[in-house]
């Protein structure tokens, strides 16, 4: 069993950047694929990024590239978001998951495709 806990969700100007955290309980961390997913308003929840267990591979929507980076701690049991030039459309609810390992890539997006979620945390950009 896994506990997953967002932080880190605000308010921000359109081009600004954000820091979301995760905090995981339990001693497996270290052997969960992590995502992160968000869900605008009105929408579907979407997926973001993932994270391999060892931090070796990563994957991002492409509406996200080049300005949200993933990583994790896997000492510190924490997976974190690191959002640069924020866009009014990127205003959503972010929830972390942990899926198993390995997850097969043609399913990396899948909500499906993950055991635990965290319970959200708001992201909101003004333009």
């Amino acid at each position: 069993q896994v506990q997953l806990v967002e932080s880190g969700g605000g308010l921000v100007q359109t081009g600004g950047s954000l820091r979301l955290s995760c905090a995981a309980s339990g001693r497996t961390f270290s052997s969960y694929v992590m995502g992160w997913f968000r869900r605008a308003p009105g929408k579907e929840r979407e997926f973001v990024a993932i994270i391999s267990r060892n931090s070796g591979s990563t994957d991002y929507a492409d509406s996200v590239k080049g300005r949200f980076t993933i990583s994790r701690d896997n000492a510190k049991n924490t997976v974190y978001l690191q959002m640069n030039s924020l866009k009014p459309e990127d205003t959503a609810v972010y929830y972390c998951a942990a899926g198993p390992s390995p997850l097969r890539f043609e399913i990396r997006t899948g909500i499906s495709s993950y055991d635990y979620w965290g319970q959200g945390t708001q992201v909101t950009v003004s333009s």
